[in-house]
């Protein structure tokens, strides 16, 4: 039987472990992998169009700067093959509805490399909050609070800019460091298509001298009644913690660590803590792929909620540059960081109380937008 054949497009930062994953699939037989192409003409083609021109390929996975995603994933689709393309899916929606389109019309399969889609604890916690266990939800929170120093805003080009060469990229804490909080409970609360969001708020903030967001609330809300409040930072006090997604319901509660898939539910005042696994998203493509019955963990579809919280990013005013006063800047040279006053406490208040920034009286805090859909 013929192996699926598998390229890669895009070899560096995050395409290496692309690159790694599917070589240890060839290494086990299960997939050849064909080509790579990245746009530095460092790899075995320049770019996709001659690879695909002169390779055939089943599969294409797409590691490359967030405005090339889409017509690199078209040209792959319209060629034939399957696409794992990386998050964020789109720059904007426009571009995420011309995608599923091509989706559409050519019969592709197309998923996107949210990995907590694959985690067993973020479907098992969906499951609980599908099947009424944890009561009413009153709503999600998300908290993210990572360092992200100034080596990660210099990595490319397209780092920390909304916009590149009069092209949207629409990096940030909110689309792209911490595009899985949103995604996740989106996930959790079975609310990931396009229209199931009624609307987004957003305070958008920056330490860092970029275009992007760097420290931001996002608030949620559902088609289903449910509010989901993502309080993200990369300017945190101290590194190592986990981001994590806290379910708030009339029964219980429920926290999903999602870099490390553990899972703690609290029902009727005792707490269970379970340690999961994750499937892997490409070999969920290929399993897919084998037999159509297998259901892709993040469908291109199935992102369209994310992606309206993208837009509504996008289409935000610029964000707000935090006052000096608010900030301690740490290290030297390409790990100097900043450090936003009581940031930690913020973000915690916010995923408990489902509340913005500015509505806990932040200091730093003066901005909001929000963006209602039809």
């Amino acid at each position: 039987m013929q192996l699926p054949r598998v390229a890669v497009a895009g070899v560096h930062g995050h395409g290496a472990s692309h690159v790694r994953r599917v070589a240890g699939l060839a290494a086990d037989g299960q997939v050849e992998l064909v080509a790579v192409a990245d746009p530095v003409g460092t790899a075995t083609f320049p770019d996709l169009a001659s690879l695909l021109a002169a390779t055939e390929v089943d599969v294409v996975v797409i590691s490359t700067p967030i405005q090339t995603h889409v017509p690199l994933a078209e040209l792959a689709l319209r060629a034939g093959a399957d696409v794992l393309l990386e998050k964020p899916p789109t720059a904007s929606l426009a571009e995420f509805e011309h995608l599923l389109a091509v989706v559409d019309e050519t019969g592709r399969a197309c998923q996107v490399g949210f990995q907590v889609h694959g985690s067993a604890a973020a479907r098992g916690l969906a499951d609980l909050v599908a099947d009424g266990k944890l009561g009413e939800v009153r709503g999600i929170g998300a908290v993210g609070t990572w360092i992200r120093t100034q080596e990660y805003w210099q990595r490319a080009r397209w780092a920390g800019r909304r916009m590149l060469d009069g092209v949207a990229v629409v990096d940030g804490a909110v689309t792209n460091a911490f595009a899985h909080a949103s995604a996740t409970a989106l996930l959790i609360d079975g609310s990931g298509p396009a229209d199931q969001i009624v609307s987004v708020e957003t305070e958008l903030y920056r330490a860092n001298p970029i275009e992007a967001d760097d420290t931001s609330t996002v608030r949620i809300r559902t088609a289903r009644g449910t509010t989901i409040l993502s309080a993200l930072t990369l300017c945190a006090e101290e590194p190592g913690i986990e981001p994590t997604i806290i379910v708030h319901g009339s029964d219980g509660r429920a926290v999903l660590r999602y870099p490390s898939d553990r899972l703690e539910v609290t029902i009727d005042g005792r707490t269970t803590s379970t340690q999961y696994g994750r499937e892997d998203l490409l070999g969920n493509l290929l399993a897919h792929r084998a037999d159509p019955g297998v259901p892709l963990f993040a469908p291109l579809a199935e992102l369209g909620g994310f992606t309206r919280v993208l837009e509504a990013v996008r289409t935000s005013p610029p964000p707000t540059e935090i006052e000096a006063e608010f900030i301690s800047w740490q290290a030297e040279g390409s790990q100097r960081h900043p450090v936003v006053l009581d940031v930690g406490k913020w973000v915690g208040q916010a995923a408990e109380t489902l509340s913005l920034f500015s509505e806990l009286g932040a200091p730093w805090s003066k901005n909001l937008r929000e963006t209602e859909f039809e």
